[in-house]
Order: structure tokens, then C-alpha cells, then sequence
């Protein structure tokens, strides 16, 4: 993960070659793609007084993020859509997605010159969709995404330290629910599940297989310290995958600024549990692959403990062909609980086909309008930790729209009716929150700026499947909690535990813990 300084923002001017359009991207990958410009043009001057396109006369021109006082841009009179919904980019990269699937040379020639002017990393979400999303159209173009996608991670393992980690995620989690409404919703499902039983309170074990470097458990070890006389004993493992070091070819099972992370991590927590006064075991398995070639011998499940396994923005990583049979290969460890946090979209399949392409092209650009939006209100104008955030979601970009083979990609999401399936056909039951502890996430909700809402969510004619974290009315992310049919004695849930954790949060206490923990 890596920081840039702001000082040569979206403010400074911008000079393009007239001769030759270089595609340079500045967020990962230092390489220039050179594209002649269109032969047949016409040439319309635009000013930087909104970043929404104007048509001038009968060409059609499109106002530039550039701040300076005038930009040529290149480009037919007739590939400009006929009307716009105020939502520029979405309207100029659905015409580049459409020339790419009707094989239109000429004209993805011409649009893929206009959205290299147009874009820019450090402008509003309009620019940056138009800036993330040519880079990858380009990449899918010429044949280079999984190259371009190596080098763009290499960058930023390269720079991954544990201080910029450290701020990215308490940033994140300070200013949008993105990543605690799942950490709540799955503690929560744990705790409830430790208490179900009785016979098994003394020893709990979490398989942690998430992409939120363990923030998710200094809230759960509070909540244990506190819950009873008997503190369990929590044996924490967190897998981390380097799935991108099979695919090319290397054999890092972890990228060294992941270890570099995980050790310091686990050297807090660990700290942090003998201050709570929790008997505590951490341990990292690093994997390199898909999720599903993972060695559960590796995770040394001992008989005597209840087995938790916790799964957050993960799943989507695994090749789509082989979900279920890791979900069968959970299963047969026999956890007590199964919690599963994953972002709401339908992104299985892009596929080699032009019009498949052209339809998963929508459905990203959907999903990632929305993510851009949300952090865009959440974070100031200029921000290093907004900055990395972006810098991953144009990483998702090229891994999607440029690696078209299910095995390369890393980036595959679902909806809450598809995992359900999955889930149910793997063997899982669904288990509820109840009502109480939905009102306490709402609360939680509450704290963040407007427009953040959560919904249970329903499938297959009102099946539950969950609760859904929403932004201004778009599903964003799904927290599951299943567990073996055997396991579901009852489906109260432990209020009073739960609503410790939520308390905690409610009183901003989760913050300065995870600031002890990792200032």
C-alpha cells in the first residue's frame, strides 16, 4: 500500500502529445501505452468550469477536469451517446464497453483517446471511474491484464508498510461502516454460537480467512474478558492467500510487506489479550493459490475446541468452479459457526464472449460507481488513505475487466442469492439475528454520515439470507451467518453478550482500542 503527496493535485495543468496518446497511469504501474490519435477529428475547445461533458453546436464537445484554461480534444462528431443522465463517465465508457463488443475499431479508438483526456486520478468520481476504467478497457485491448495487474500488486507490496496499513484501516473505519458492520454482525453470530452450547465454552478456535488484517478481533477479545467467569481460551489463525502467486508463476506464499504486517499484528494482539487477560494463541498460515488448494492440516483444529470459521471480503477470491467444494471442504471440519461477509454484486463471469463482456462491463461499472461515491462522501477531498483505497479498486478493475480466465481472477463477487445456494447445497443452515440486535447495528449506522442503511435480506420467496448493508439505496454487502444443521439447538441470540460488543462501539470505545492496538 502506498501514499502520495497531494501537492500536484487535480489544481496543476495537464499537457497531452498531440501526436501520439500515452496512456500513462501513476497509480501503480510506471509504463506508457502509446495509441495514435484518431485520423478523422474535430477539434473543440472545452474550459474546466464543470466536469459534466456539454455539447457545443453539432459535434459535441466534453468539458475537461483540467484545470487549465483550454484542452483540445480529439474526436467523431457521432460516437457521443445522445443524451446524458448527468452521470458523464458512466455514459462515455458504457460507448467504449459497446464498441468493444461490436468489434468497432474506429470508434474505441476515438473514445479510448477522449477518456485519456478526460480522466484523471485526483479529479471527482467522474474523472477517476473515466481514468481507472480506461486503463483497464486498455489492458483487456491489448491482451496485457494479468501482466498489468503483477505489476500493479508488485508496486504496492513493494510499499506496504505497517504504519500506512495501520491508517488506511482505522481511517476506513472511522469514517464508513464498510468493514465494522460485518466485524459486529460476525462477532456477534460468534459469541451466540459459543454460547449455544455449554460443553463447549472452554476453548474456541477462529479460522480467520479475511482481507481486514485482524481488525475484526480486539472487539471480540474485550467482549470474552468480560462475558463470564471462565474466559475461553482463543486460538486465533488467520490465512492469509497471495492467490496471484500461483497465476504468475511465482512461489511467494504471502508478498513480504503482507508478513511484514501480520507479524507486527500479531505481536499486539497478542499483547493486547494478556492485558484483557484472554489465554491467547496466534498464528498466520500463508498460502499460495486459490483459497479452495488450501491444506486444512495447516490449521491445526484440535477436537476439544469449537471451531469458528470467519470469512470476510474473501470468498469472491475463490475461482467461482470451485466454491463449493471448498464450502463442502468447511463442512466436513465441523465448525460450530460459519460467518461470511461479501460485497453485493454479480461478478462471476466476464468471459471471453463480446456481448458477456459487454453485460459484466455494466455490472462493474454499477458495483464500482457506488464504491467510489461511498468513499468519495466519506473522506476529505484529498486524502492518502482515500487515495489507497481507490488505487485497490482500479487493481479489481484490471483483475476483472482484463483477466478474463475464471482462474486468474481474484475479483469475483456474488449476491446474497447466489452464496445462499452455495451455502445450503454445501450442507449450511441460515441463523438470525434477532430483532434487538438488528436495531443496535442501526445504531451503529447511526454514527456514520447519512445515507448508510440495513435491510434483512431475503431470497428464494423470502428465505432469509442475511443482513444488508446499503448506501443510498444500493446494496453494498451481505453478512451471512450458517452453521451445520446439527448445530442449531436455538436460535436466540445471547443479547446481553451481543449488546456488550455493540456498546462498545455505540461508545466509541471499539476506536481507542484499536488505536492501543495498533498506534
Amino acid at each position: 500500500m502506498d501514499e502520495e503527496d497531494f501537492s500536484s493535485s487535480s489544481t496543476s495543468s495537464h499537457h497531452y502529445n498531440t501526436h501520439h496518446l500515452q496512456y500513462y497511469y501513476p497509480t501503480d504501474y510506471n509504463s506508457h501505452y502509446t495509441l495514435d490519435p484518431p485520423s478523422t477529428t474535430t477539434t473543440v475547445t472545452t474550459t474546466a468550469s464543470s466536469s459534466t461533458p456539454t455539447h457545443h453546436g453539432g459535434g459535441g464537445g466534453l468539458d475537461s477536469s483540467s484545470p487549465s484554461a483550454a484542452v483540445e480534444l480529439s474526436f467523431s462528431p457521432d460516437i457521443l451517446p445522445a443524451s446524458h443522465t448527468g452521470k458523464w463517465a458512466s455514459d462515455i465508457l458504457i460507448e467504449a464497453a459497446r464498441a468493444f463488443s461490436d468489434t468497432n475499431t474506429t470508434k474505441l479508438h476515438q473514445l479510448l483517446w477522449m477518456l485519456n483526456e478526460l480522466g484523471s486520478p485526483y479529479g471527482d468520481v467522474e474523472q477517476k471511474l473515466v481514468a481507472y476504467f480506461n486503463q483497464a478497457l486498455f489492458a483487456r485491448l491489448t491482451a496485457t491484464g494479468p501482466r498489468h495487474r503483477a505489476a500493479m500488486l508488485a508496486a504496492a507490496d513493494k510499499t506496504s508498510s505497517f504504519d500506512s496499513t495501520r491508517r488506511l484501516l482505522l481511517k476506513f473505519q472511522e469514517v464508513s461502516p464498510w468493514t465494522t458492520f460485518g466485524h459486529v454482525a460476525c462477532n456477534g453470530a460468534i459469541i451466540e454460537a459459543l454460547e449455544r452450547d455449554p460443553h463447549e465454552k472452554s476453548k474456541l478456535h477462529v479460522i480467520d480467512i479475511s482481507t481486514t488484517f485482524c481488525t475484526q478481533w480486539p472487539t471480540l477479545l474485550e467482549a470474552l474478558a468480560t462475558r463470564m467467569d471462565d474466559t475461553p481460551h482463543l486460538s486465533l489463525t488467520s490465512v492469509v492467500v497471495n492467490k496471484y502467486a500461483a497465476v504468475n508463476g511465482g512461489e511467494d506464499d504471502g508478498g513480504e510487506g503482507s508478513k511484514r504486517v501480520m507479524t507486527e499484528i500479531g505481536l499486539r494482539l497478542e499483547k493486547f489479550a494478556r492485558l484483557m487477560g484472554v489465554p491467547f494463541k496466534f498464528n498466520v498460515v500463508y498460502h499460495a493459490g486459490d483459497l479452495s488448494q488450501l491444506d486444512f492440516s495447516l490449521l491445526d483444529i484440535k477436537d476439544d475446541e469449537a471451531l469458528a470459521i470467519n470469512c470476510v471480503n474473501s470468498l469472491h477470491s475463490v475461482d467461482f468452479r470451485r466454491r463449493e467444494a471448498l464450502l463442502a471442504a468447511f463442512r466436513r471440519l465441523q465448525p460450530r459457526v460459519v460467518t461470511v461477509v461479501e460485497e453485493e454484486a454479480e461478478l462471476t463471469e466476464v468471459g471471453e464472449g463480446q456481448f458477456e463482456f459487454f453485460r459484466r462491463f455494466e455490472e462493474c461499472l454499477r458495483w464500482f460507481r457506488v464504491y467510489f461515491e461511498a468513499v468519495e462522501d466519506c473522506f476529505p477531498r484529498t486524502s492518502n488513505e482515500k487515495l489507497m483505497l481507490e488505487r485497490a479498486a482500479s487493481r479489481a478493475m484490471v483483475d476483472l475487466l482484463a483477466c478474463p480466465e475464471p482462474g486468474e481472477s481474484a475479483e469475483r463477487r456474488e449476491t446474497a442469492g447466489r452464496w445462499s445456494g452455495r451455502m445450503h447445497g454445501a450442507g449450511f443452515e441460515h441463523v438470525g439475528l434477532s430483532e434487538e440486535v438488528c436495531e443496535d447495528v442501526r445504531a451503529l449506522l447511526r454514527r456514520y454520515k447519512e445515507g448508510w442503511s440495513m435491510a434483512q435480506c431475503t431470497v428464494d420467496g423470502g428465505a432469509p439470507a442475511g443482513i444488508l448493508l446499503s448506501w443510498q439505496d444500493q446494496p453494498v454487502e451481505i453478512s451471512r451467518f450458517v452453521c451445520l444443521p446439527e448445530a442449531v439447538i436455538d436460535l436466540d441470540i445471547s443479547v446481553i453478550i451481543l449488546d456488550q460488543i455493540l456498546a462498545l462501539i455505540k461508545n466509541a470505545e471499539v476506536s481507542m482500542i484499536l488505536n492501543d492496538i495498533f498506534k
